[in-house]
């Protein structure tokens, strides 16, 4: 942690979180994850805690394609990247693991990020089958590990709305429901 002079003169101190994002080459990792939420909240000079201390994130892209992760460092500003799970896994600075894969291949590096005793946080579904999700689960409470699995999309405001009406029968029978996202 280093102190730093906020922009009203007063002293905080902000605190860097190294997050390893693996799968930010991909529509929602790049554009949901890395750019609508890390880079945001960078440039609104991190995130708040509300006692004196500001969170930095700071992104290691992580993914099998060096090309495309040269690209968005390059396109961003940043300076690290890999195609080596295990080493960023190794690296005692990195202190979260987020997963925005292709489902087949999340288990297995959810596996190794809480077995490195990283921080997890994943896109949905975490693994292929119950069986797969449920053994995630009891292996990061089994090591200690902070996890969870974006579910963001259930709390916007209008869908909370929506389900209400549709709890209140507001709309009568429903008989079919299309939804779409702007990504």
């Amino acid at each position: 942690m280093r102190r730093a002079t906020a922009y009203g003169g007063t002293d905080v101190t902000r605190k860097t979180v190294r997050i390893a994002m693996n799968g930010v080459t991909g529509r929602m990792g790049h554009r949901q994850h890395l750019v609508r939420s890390i880079l945001a909240l960078r440039e609104q000079g991190g995130l708040d805690l509300g006692d004196g201390t500001v969170l930095w994130p700071e992104p290691v892209l992580v993914g099998r394609r060096a090309h495309a992760l040269r690209a968005l460092a390059e396109r961003y500003g940043l300076t690290e990247w890999s195609t080596d799970l295990g080493a960023v896994l190794a690296d005692d600075t990195v202190d979260i693991y987020f997963d925005a894969q292709v489902t087949a291949a999340r288990e297995d590096a959810l596996k190794k990020a809480i077995a490195a005793g990283k921080h997890v946080y994943t896109e949905k579904p975490t693994a292929t089958g119950l069986d797969g999700a449920l053994q995630l689960a009891r292996l990061a409470e089994a090591a200690g590990v902070r996890h969870g699995v974006v579910q963001d999309k259930i709390f916007l405001p209008g869908l909370l709305k929506l389900k209400r009406l549709v709890d209140g029968g507001f709309f009568g029978r429903i008989l079919s429901v299309r939804g779409e996202f702007g990504y």
